[in-house]
């Protein structure tokens, strides 16, 4: 099941994502991992929801997985 990752509704603590980090913008790199924390307040971003992962690596979400 692919979703959205602008919008925070779609996205919980412990759910497996793919991210973009800020160095990886440009290239679209992705890093999977597993939500630890969930950093933006507002409800939905045009780039993702930035989350921090259990490795303790910082992005936006792209997909959840």
């Amino acid at each position: 099941m692919e979703t959205d990752g602008r919008n925070r509704k779609n996205i919980q603590i412990g759910f497996e994502v793919e991210i973009v980090q800020k160095q990886d913008q440009r290239s679209g790199k992705l890093t999977k991992g597993v939500v630890k924390r969930i950093l933006t307040n507002s409800p939905n971003h045009p780039h993702g929801i930035k989350v921090e992962l259990e490795s303790g690596i910082v992005g936006r979400v792209k997909s959840i997985s």
